[in-house]
């Protein structure tokens, strides 16, 4: 059965408490090189059928109404995850 991912962001305006605090850690674990993180969420959705891209539409339009808060945050990609070997 095909898996879609969604991955939603919060919009770049929006301040990330939970980002922040991941970075003062990583800091404190000398993790001096990441300068910045922004955390997300990600979805994974398993469809019956063929992806197409009536699919793939419908996902990102169920990823907008409903898996994001569009006042807030972002979807920024739908795609089909990739089977792993």
């Amino acid at each position: 059965m095909p898996r879609l991912i969604v991955d939603v962001m919060p919009k770049p305006e929006i301040l990330d408490p939970q980002g922040k605090a991941v970075l003062g850690a990583l800091g404190r674990l000398d993790f001096e090189q990441i300068t910045s993180v922004r955390q997300g969420k990600r979805f994974e959705l398993e469809v019956e059928g063929e992806v197409t891209s009536e699919v793939l539409e419908r996902v990102r339009e169920a990823a907008t109404e409903l898996l994001s808060n569009p006042v807030i945050e972002d979807v920024v990609s739908v795609r089909v995850e990739e089977e792993q070997a």
